[in-house]
């Protein structure tokens, strides 16, 4: 057979194939539609904890709990659409933890900006990182962003999460002579934190799917048995068909308060997690697929980026946080999930489950969602392993970046002490060819920030 022949067959072929080969090309990546929605299936049961930990925070920004819902929800259908159907990769996305923990608690409660304002900021975020990525000008940032701050950021954010859900759980509460200290022990909230935290923790180390989801639901039901949150008299209480109302927050975002504050510190910190964060995780998750190729470029990775600006913007006129690609996508990936087909079926189920399970979302007390804060900080532990030591010009931003996120409770603060501590101590200690220029321009407008706020 002549290569004309073989080309015109291939062709042929190509033109018979179903609709979803065409465009997922699932034969192609050495999948099947069976493990697509397999992987997809377990994707979503290791990423549904966000539809019950991410609402709880918003709430507590005063956003109202069915519109928080809605739009975590409707944020994780847009985002895992857009990579699943855009860039045909097996990546469910939506609000970050970290990144809803810094709206807020840093932003809204910590700093007193009203929600909508902070959503303002969210949608600018998400212009700045389209522009970054159409100019080209993220991949300039990240390269230039030194492994001293880029690892301790993860790190940082991991140690800031883990005292928000202590706080939440009642483990650490204020004290006027040394600020915090230790709650009641035998609290009943806290005690089912620590319930909750123990069976997750033990769940996650015997590889258990959806370990999470699994410890959340176990300490709600025991909070209802005694009496520490409300139980549901009716099976409507639990599960009926209810469209979440959004109205509230869909297109509440105040842009104009936003540039009018000069939130400068609070949407490069957005820009700058985001950055860092996506992408790293699209790379780690991309090799496990097996989807980089010999030149180790990511398939469609500039649509993944056009995605998650998309996305950001959405999750904005939504009312909810900027969005980032879940680590917890590795399960699915690991079950067989190679093609867009994994992040579809992640959407899909996210709808079914907050379409019918709207009124069980609202009955989760704040003690079983606290545990999963905590064990995700120390998931993020993971990063200090990075770090090197040997040269204290690095060990310090490092250190500063880390500790100053939860002691100030501010990722933002974190970040500027971190980048403003690096570009000195490099400069004052004649090591200023190491640092690229990027780094001392970003610390310049930190602490043009810094003294604009006060």
């Amino acid at each position: 057979m002549t290569n004309n022949n073989i080309e015109l067959q291939t062709a042929m072929e190509a033109t018979k194939a179903p609709w979803y080969e065409k465009l997922f090309k699932i034969q192609e990546r050495n999948s099947s539609v069976r493990t697509e929605i397999i992987a997809g299936l377990t994707t979503f049961m290791t990423i549904s904890y966000i539809l019950f930990v991410n609402p709880k925070s918003l709430s507590d920004a005063g956003i109202p709990l069915e519109a928080a819902i809605g739009a975590t929800a409707f944020v994780i259908i847009l985002g895992s659409l857009l990579y699943g159907l855009l860039a045909n990769l097996p990546i469910a996305v939506g609000p970050g933890v970290g990144l809803n923990a810094f709206f807020a608690y840093t932003v809204v409660l910590g700093m007193g900006l009203p929600w909508q304002t902070a959503l303002g900021a969210v949608f600018i975020s998400g212009v700045l990182f389209l522009i970054l990525t159409v100019t080209n000008i993220r991949k300039i940032i990240i390269e230039a962003i030194p492994p001293a701050i880029r690892y301790s950021v993860g790190v940082g954010v991991g140690a800031f999460l883990c005292f928000i859900g202590m706080k939440s759980a009642g483990i650490v509460i204020p004290d006027k002579a040394t600020f915090v200290k230790m709650g009641s022990v035998t609290s009943p909230s806290v005690i089912l934190a620590f319930i909750g935290l123990i069976l997750a923790a033990v769940l996650i180390a015997k590889n258990v799917k959806g370990s999470f989801i699994i410890s959340i639901l176990v300490v709600s039901i025991l909070a209802m048995i005694f009496g520490v949150s409300p139980a549901p008299k009716k099976l409507t209480d639990v599960i009926s068909l209810q469209i979440p109302d959004v109205s509230s927050t869909f297109l509440a975002l105040d842009i104009p308060a936003a540039i009018a504050y000069g939130v400068f510190s609070v949407i490069f910190s957005f820009t700058i997690i985001d950055l860092l964060d996506n992408s790293a995780t699209l790379v780690a998750l991309a090799q496990k697929a097996g989807l980089i190729d010999k030149k180790g470029k990511i398939p469609h990775m500039q649509k993944a980026f056009y995605s998650d600006s998309v996305a950001i913007m959405g999750s904005a006129v939504l009312g909810s946080t900027a969005t980032n690609a879940y680590s917890d996508n590795a399960a699915g990936i690991a079950s067989g999930g190679r093609t867009g087909l994994t992040a579809v079926v992640v959407a899909v189920l996210c709808a079914v489950s907050v379409l019918f399970f709207m009124p069980l979302i609202k009955l989760i007390p704040s003690a079983a969602t606290a545990p999963i804060l905590i064990l995700v900080g120390a998931f993020m532990l993971e990063e200090v392993k990075h770090l090197k030591f040997d040269d204290f010009t690095d060990t310090l931003p490092a250190f500063l970046t880390i500790i100053s996120m939860p002691l100030t409770f501010s990722i933002a603060n974190g970040l500027g002490l971190g980048f403003i501590s690096y570009s000195l101590l490099k400069i004052l200690s004649g090591k200023y060819k190491e640092v690229h220029w990027m780094v001392h321009v970003i610390s310049i407008a930190f602490i043009i920030s810094f003294l604009y706020h006060g």
